[in-house]
């Protein structure tokens, strides 16, 4: 079976909904190379075809058949396949059909320069209170102290551990400027803009670690934003460290 990710150079892929994006990507590559070795060949072939000591003098004239509006009619038909068959209903489904929040791994992060500041709801799935009154450096989600709510959040920095095979919404947003929350091998990518919550989703496949880049060029220390990592776990491990973690947002002076 051809491995597609090797061929093309893609990235691993480790979410369900990252397959659809491929196959845009493969079947654009696919047109590419077609017109590239299609163009070429007739480049070559006009260069033979009439060539000087064909053609000593010019012919004002010009092409007398209309195949080459054909052809072109034809990569735009295949253009409009790729994009109305696969581009465009893909984004619609990515952007309108999220999956239900009680059966997700539902998430808040909060980009700044240069880290991700990821918020989980206790153990009632329900988050804080939060107030832009309480932002500080300190509570990076401006929680309110006195919520009961509060004290059960996990706040963590730069690390977000999901499940296997198990959606998950981020809700994305920037206590800055404009980031970008891109995760390669999940397939997704979307702006964090200030004073805007953004919604996204995305199934993952596999286990592993994988790395968080900003795709927003957000400051000089930009490149410090890889430093965060997705950590897809088993049931039993994301059970485990959300155990081992239940503890530490205990009191609004463990926000990190």
């Amino acid at each position: 079976m051809i491995n597609w990710e090797q061929l093309f150079g893609l990235p691993p892929l480790a979410s369900q909904q990252g397959q659809a994006i491929d196959n845009v990507l493969i079947y654009t590559h696919w047109l590419i190379a077609a017109l590239l070795i299609g163009w070429s060949g007739y480049f070559v072939y006009v260069l033979y075809r009439f060539r000087a000591s064909r053609h000593p003098k010019a012919d004002y004239l010009g092409v007398r058949t209309h195949a080459s509006n054909y052809l072109e009619g034809v990569v735009a038909v295949i253009e409009g396949v790729i994009l109305l068959g696969f581009s465009i209903p893909f984004w619609a489904k990515a952007a309108d059909q999220f999956p239900k929040e009680d059966a997700s791994v539902v998430i808040k992060v909060a980009a700044q320069q240069f880290a991700w500041n990821v918020l989980y709801p206790g153990p009632d799935g329900d988050f804080g209170r939060q107030d832009p009154r309480f932002l500080s450096a300190q509570n990076a989600f401006g929680l309110d102290p006195e919520d009961p709510k509060t004290r059960k959040d996990i706040v963590t920095l730069n690390e977000i551990h999901v499940q296997v095979d198990k959606p998950v919404i981020v809700h994305l947003t920037s206590r800055d400027v404009v980031h970008s929350f891109k995760v390669l091998a999940m397939r997704v990518n979307q702006d964090a803009i200030p004073g805007m919550s953004i919604p996204l989703h995305f199934t993952p496949t596999r286990v592993g670690v994988y790395q968080i880049n900003c795709a927003q060029l957000c400051g000089n220390g930009h490149s410090g934003m890889a430093a965060g990592r997705l950590h897809v776990d088993t049931p039993e491990e994301f059970a485990k460290w959300l155990k081992s973690k239940s503890g530490a947002a205990a009191a609004p002076a463990s926000y990190e």
